[in-house]
């Protein structure tokens, strides 16, 4: 089996490898996802008992759902066995404070897990079921349903311990209840629309009004005979979702928060511990924010903490938060007096040392003995940025800066903490997937298993920082590779805010090392704009993104095929997905003497027609800079372009018919400009697949890839 089809099967190694790794408060039990196999897709709920080392399967989707088959009828059976075919397993699950319940969904149908007894039961509920959740005393759950198929709408529902389904919150359609709205999820990471109250008898849950947005429809040729899907798109400059929050309390009662949602519209974070909630909200450019106190019995809120910067604000994850002492945890960034930092706050001041980049907060670790309170566990940089860490921070109130590392290796380093029990989980270059090990204090007492697939490839890239600017960058040899062989370079690009591409992980340069071996010296460049350097570093980019990130990899590239004569610079293509189609369309249209051909998959052809918080945080709002959007559009440059048609590289345009980020109409309005201009390209449209799932690249579209680059590189 080559590697194409090796990585499609296994979900590029994933497949039986452990993920959505959590540990109950009082570090009684790990919990965690696990399909059984390499090829098996469908992930089931496991625990591992911290005091006996050993594993135990709680719920297994095929039992689950074979056990329902045995009591339905012929007809039902055939259909619950399509339902069972298109599920893969349990995606996600929730616990309550103390990890004794979990509840979770499979085919949309809601599940309780007890995680003491071992018993799971289905649980009714009044129509598919979306972000289950236990209140933290285990004794009730909260759901979403959408109670009207095809129209979203969203209605927040509270199910009793003895079955009783009550519904907490709903109205009509275009208003959802308990779900995040578009840009939360997808720009600032909040993926939940409610949170429980730590005594579990009210919930805070946001309202999202979509009413005023504009409709996309998207519809997959693949698909001839059903109804195109509807997604309601906030894009730039036009009108956001109209966002508020309200304490709605089990008995009926109901508290709207307060806070200037004209001033402040978005909200980024919310935190609900014992200590009250606390929330952050940020102004539309995203330059001013606040972190508020919530009193849970008024609604009413205080100023805890401003955040500002006059390109954005990029909260740290994990924040805001209250510390033990009932101080405010607040991330945030050093830039005077000669500091360049992301740091940690609390109530002004400072915890974490200048050297750290702090990535998140993870949680409290136990303080050492005599030491006073619960010290923080932090993923954060410290020099490298391929690398990631845990560091202890110390919170004592005129301690100053205290910071230690945990992890020794070299690698990329995550954790979760519960009690006295840290699970770190470590990718390296020196083996493959995520390893995740339980400690106790300073003992290790378990691995979590893994049945992932071995990779074929053990990848050495050579990490590297060139230009003045000391670019985080690679290149990746073929493994039989002769020095002195001049070999065709293939620019592998990302470049985005928020993402790095040069990682110390082996998982990061599998694919990257068959196309190394298919006769390439594949090349990544992390240019200004992606994190882990400073963020003086990533915010380079406000307003002048293309400027910005094309120059870095054309003088990375050339930096580097300085010190690796084997790079052959006269045979150079670029390739990349989303915003790395974006980069790769943008850099064979602009410099087209140095890229010989380049593949674009799901690029965003016009900012204009993006999201507002991505494209506004980085380009302004449109009305306050048309000229800075069009300098952005693909569209406005293959229009303008004035190479012939001799010398224009050719582009291969990849997109998914399903796509719910990057509408594939965009790609095809490019296409037509390009048309008009007679720049050479093809269009490869790839039916029934999402933003997501295309740009996993299966085998055939791997190897369709190999065969334009190798057409045209040749």
């Amino acid at each position: 089996m080559d590697f194409p089809e090796l990585a499609a099967r296994t979900r590029r190694f994933r497949h039986g490898a452990p993920r959505a790794v959590s540990v109950a408060d009082d570090g009684s039990r790990v919990v965690f996802l696990r399909s059984a196999g390499p090829t098996d897709p469908t992930d089931a709920l496991w625990l591992l008992d911290v005091d006996t080392g050993e594993e135990r399967l709680v719920a297994d989707p095929a039992v689950l759902l074979q056990e329902d088959a045995d009591r339905l009828s012929p007809g039902e059976r055939t259909l619950r066995e399509r339902l069972r075919l298109s599920v893969s397993g349990i995606g996600s699950y929730a616990l309550d404070s103390a990890g004794r319940v979990a509840v979770f969904v499979l085919g949309g149908r809601l599940f309780r897990a007890d995680l003491i007894h071992g018993d799971v039961v289905e649980v009714a509920a009044a129509g598919p079921v979306l972000d289950p959740r236990p209140d933290p005393t285990g004794q009730r759950l909260a759901y979403v349903t959408d109670a009207a198929p095809g129209i979203r709408r969203g209605e927040l529902r509270v199910v009793e311990y003895d079955g009783t389904d009550t519904m907490l919150a709903g109205e009509d359609a275009g208003v959802i209840w308990g779900l995040p709205e578009h840009v939360a999820a997808e720009e600032f990471d909040r993926f939940r629309g409610y949170w429980w109250a730590p005594d579990g008898r009210s919930v805070l849950a946001a309202r999202v009004d979509e009413s005023r947005l504009d409709r996309w429809h998207l519809h997959d040729p693949a698909e001839p005979a059903t109804a195109p899907t509807t997604v309601a798109y906030p894009r730039a400059g036009g009108p956001n979702a109209e966002v508020s929050l309200h304490l709605l309390d089990l008995d009926g009662g109901w508290v709207d928060v307060h806070w200037d949602r004209e001033t402040y519209p978005y909200l980024t974070a919310v935190h609900w511990t014992d200590g009250g909630p606390l929330i952050t909200v940020l102004r539309r450019s995203q330059q001013h924010g606040l972190v508020l106190a919530v009193d849970p019995r008024t609604g009413e809120t205080q100023v805890h903490a401003e955040l500002a910067d006059p390109r954005w604000v990029e909260p740290v994850p994990g924040t805001p938060a209250h510390l033990p002492d009932g101080r405010v945890l607040v991330g945030g960034e050093l830039a005077h007096d000669g500091y360049d930092a992301r740091c940690l706050f609390a109530d002004g001041t400072l915890l974490t040392p200048p050297s750290l980049y702090v990535r998140r907060v993870v949680g409290r670790l136990p303080a050492h003995p005599g030491a006073g309170p619960a010290d923080l566990l932090v993923e954060a940089t410290e020099g490298e940025p391929s690398e990631q860490h845990l560091f202890r921070v110390r919170t004592t109130v005129g301690g100053g800066m205290d910071s230690r590392r945990i992890t020794t290796d070299a690698g990329w380093h995550v954790a979760v903490v519960g009690g006295d029990v840290l699970v770190v989980g470590s990718a390296s270059l020196d083996h493959p997937g995520l390893r995740w090990t339980v400690w106790r204090g300073d003992r290790e007492v378990a691995r979590l298993r893994s049945f992932a697939a071995t990779p074929p490839y053990a990848p050495l890239p050579l990490l590297e920082r060139v230009t003045d600017r000391r670019l985080p960058a690679a290149v990746l040899y073929p493994e039989q590779h002769v020095s002195g062989r001049r070999l065709p370079v293939l620019l592998d690009v990302y470049g985005g805010p928020g993402h790095q591409e040069v990682l110390a992980a082996r998982s990061v340069w599998l694919e990257r090392q068959w196309w190394a071996d298919a006769g390439f010296a594949v090349v990544v460049i992390d240019n200004r704009g992606t994190p882990g350097v400073a963020p003086s570093f990533e915010k380079a980019i406000h307003r002048r993104m293309a400027d910005m990130v094309l120059t870095d990899q054309v003088e990375g590239l050339t930096a580097l095929a300085d010190k690796h004569p084997d790079l052959d610079l006269g045979r150079v293509a670029v390739r990349g997905w989303s915003f790395g189609g974006w980069l790769a369309a943008l850099a064979v249209l602009r410099r087209p003497e140095l890229f010989r051909c380049g593949i674009a998959g799901a690029p965003v052809t016009d900012w204009s027609l993006y999201d507002t918080a991505y494209a506004e945080r980085y380009l302004g709002l449109p009305e306050d800079g048309a000229d800075v959007y069009a300098h952005h559009s693909l569209v406005e440059l293959a229009a303008a372009a004035t190479s012939t048609t001799e010398q224009a590289p050719p582009l291969l345009l990849v997109h998914g018919m399903a796509d719910d980020n990057v509408v594939a109409a965009h790609t095809l309005r490019l296409s037509a400009a390009l048309l008009t201009n007679g720049h050479p390209h093809s269009v490869l449209p790839l039916t029934g697949a999402t933003h997501m799932a295309a740009g996993g690249a299966g085998e055939h579209l791997l190897k369709l890839e190999l065969a334009f680059l190798r057409t045209h590189l040749d």
